[in-house]
């Protein structure tokens, strides 16, 4: 799902990169407007789906550790059961608890990890979507400012051409 989000976003840079330059401003072009709209949309789209699989991951993290716990739990009892039936029995469950308790630490150890790693994928994901996104809002915005110059500049145009013509139609009823 990350390589979808990406996918559009590298699809959205392509159009805005090879888009035609406009005639009235260097490093001005003119995209679908339409088909940037689009994309955008299904960025937005994809969000839930990069959201739900962080969501995921730490869902996964906390059945890891509750799994690693029930097992220490197991192991503890089976421990404690294997030691009754030796000489030695203080020596065996002592060497039980400390598995257990380095079990239940390094479960610890990878929980915070898969919790790190998590959350820096998520930023990085929200934060890559922000760029694009930021991006391509600002391709837009250029895009419409450059429409409206070029139309005003149109209107103007064609104001001066209809003004000549009066002018002139009127210089040939007056001979």
């Amino acid at each position: 799902m990350a390589n979808d989000v990406n996918h559009l976003i590298d699809m959205l840079y392509t159009m805005i990169d090879e888009a035609k330059s406009a005639a009235f401003g260097q490093g001005k072009c003119t995209i679908n407007r339409d088909e940037a709209l689009d994309l955008l949309d299904e960025v937005r789209a994809q969000l839930p789906i990069e959201l739900k699989r962080a969501q995921e991951l730490l869902r996964a993290r906390d059945e890891y550790v509750e799994a690693a716990k029930r097992d220490v739990e197991r192991m503890m009892r089976q421990a404690e059961l294997d030691a009754k039936t030796k000489v030695s029995e203080s020596e065996v469950l002592n060497a039980a608890r400390e598995k257990g308790h380095h079990i239940i630490r390094h479960a610890e150890e990878r929980s915070r990890e898969m919790y790190r790693v998590t959350n820096e994928y998520t930023e990085d994901a929200l934060r890559r979507t922000e760029e694009a996104i930021t991006m391509a809002l600002e391709e837009i915005r250029q895009s419409r400012a450059s429409f409206r110059a070029a139309s005003a500049e149109k209107m103007q145009q064609q104001k001066e051409m209809l003004q000549e013509q009066k002018k002139l139609q009127e210089d040939a009823e007056k001979k």
